[in-house]
């Protein structure tokens, strides 16, 4: 049974989602103003964790990710840059999903932008309207009303005696001790320059939190199953979503919220003043990779706050090296003949594995014990592969195994390091066997072996690993 932490109800409890074996997941995106920092890539790479792992659960999942390019932020980056909103905003789009390809994040089902869901949004703040829960003010802005909406605070906990009942916030991002009604659209004034839509309260442009429940609502229907994001957003964006969106459809807005804990970078907050501040980029053009970086990211629990450090990154290469090199080790195995199996002793130490490496995922994705036990089962691995004791069938059922683990964890190397002519060989190893030559095959394994690469025969089909994996 998966059980997750509900930031709602401040505890574990068991995921159910409301259509058995299907969910719905709808996680905060990027606001496209600068690129992604590795703050940012700590929740982006949870969210991962989280639908890979549902997968691997047998569960179908519908992800949708929503790009935030209309906003305070984005808005003022375009006029800082003197360019178009959409072309300020295509740019830093695009070296995000780039960054995401980096990590091996799988992509959303659906990535909406909220400049193409402004229909909806003027629909969703005519119906809050309509039903009392937001008025206009003098400048023609409309806001919601927290004082009608009577179960505000609820996810953040907050003491409604904080509430500031009838002050108004205009802008999108602000602290606790603002607690004031929220701008559901913003009326148009000077410094938003060229960016407006027409709306019946007057020419202006959404607020960010309308943004996204409009978004979650189209794809995803009136109560989705699974809100994630980083628990900055808790409030006010989180708390502010729930109240509009409940308010308009009259039912629960998320069952499940789940929120990560922030990243420090050396023990500090992260901040350019500190010299700590650093995008995926410069990690990177550093020397590391993503997977590397991906590693350091997963390492500790969600809920916990991540301490990264180039020490981290250190330990993470170290740590790939070794996963890389008994995988290979594995794959440099001939295939099995006939119906061959595991012997006792391994089968017995895949399913041991197994167990601790689910009942770890399991419980709220503590990765850590799950990652202890696929490193052991490597010890292991290692030590029967030294002692010459593994058989072809021994290798295929150890490796068969750390494959359903990288279907999660997503950190085999690189098939792009694989050169060209490695490649061409191994299609032609395809064609051989798929014609049963038998003896060409092993003469092209060889041949791959000696240019330093092994062949890994997956469900997806056959890939090379490079047998001295580069960083």
């Amino acid at each position: 049974m998966l059980n997750l932490t509900n930031t709602l109800l401040r505890q574990a409890q068991a995921f159910a989602p409301l259509t058995p074996g299907r969910v719905t997941m709808y996680t905060c995106g990027p606001t496209v103003n600068n690129y992604a920092h590795i703050g940012n890539f700590r929740a982006f790479v949870t969210f991962d964790l989280v639908k890979r792992w549902l997968r691997a659960r047998s569960f179908a999942v519908t992800h949708v990710m929503n790009i935030t390019d209309v906003d305070d932020k984005t808005i003022r980056g375009a006029q800082a840059a003197g360019t178009a909103l959409r072309v300020f905003t295509d740019r830093f789009t695009d070296a995000f999903l780039d960054d995401c390809r980096t990590l091996r994040l799988a992509p959303p089902e659906v990535m909406p932008r909220a400049t193409e869901h402004i229909p909806q949004m003027i629909d969703a703040v005519r119906i809050l309207l309509d039903k009392g829960f937001a008025y206009q003010a003098g400048d023609g802005s409309i806001y919601f009303s927290i004082a009608r909406f009577s179960t505000y605070g609820r996810l953040s906990h907050l003491d409604t005696r904080e509430l500031r009942h009838g002050a108004r916030v205009d802008n999108d991002e602000y602290d606790k001790e603002h607690v004031s009604d929220f701008a559901l659209w913003k009326a148009w004034t000077p410094a938003d320059g060229d960016v407006h839509w027409p709306s019946p309260w007057g020419d202006g442009r959404p607020g960010w939190h309308i943004e996204c429940s409009v978004m979650a609502r189209q794809y995803l229907g009136d109560t989705i199953d699974l809100h994630m994001g980083g628990e900055d957003l808790v409030f006010p964006h989180h708390e502010n979503e729930i109240a509009q969106s409940e308010a308009l459809t009259g039912q629960p807005f998320a069952r499940c919220w789940l929120h990560n804990a922030h990243l420090l970078v050396d023990g500090k907050k992260m901040s350019k003043s500190l010299g700590n501040f650093y995008t995926l980029r410069d990690i990177l053009a550093k020397g590391w990779s993503g997977r590397e970086v991906r590693y350091v990211l997963l390492s500790a629990h969600y809920r916990q706050p991540l301490n990264f450090t180039f020490a981290g990154l250190h330990a993470a290469r170290s740590a790939l090296q070794r996963l890389d090199a008994t995988r290979a080790a594995l794959a440099s195995y001939p295939a099995p003949t006939g119906a061959a199996v595991a012997r006792a002793d391994v089968a017995d130490a895949i399913v041991a594995a197994e167990n601790a490496w689910v009942c770890a995922l399991d419980d709220d994705l503590n990765v850590s014990p799950a990652l202890a036990a696929m490193f052991a089962l490597v010890h292991l691995a290692n030590k029967w592969h030294a002692d010459g004791s593994l058989t072809p069938a021994d290798a295929r059922a150890l490796a068969h195994w750390f494959n359903t683990c990288d279907a999660v964890l997503a950190m085999a190397p690189d098939a792009a390091q694989v050169p060209d002519e490695m490649q061409a060989l191994l299609q032609e190893r395809q064609h051989a066997r798929a014609t049963k030559n038998w003896a060409r095959a092993d003469e092209i394994r060889q041949a791959l072996a000696q240019h330093g690469f092994v062949v890994e025969d997956t469900a997806a089909g056959p890939r090379l690993i490079p047998l001295t994996p580069s960083a």
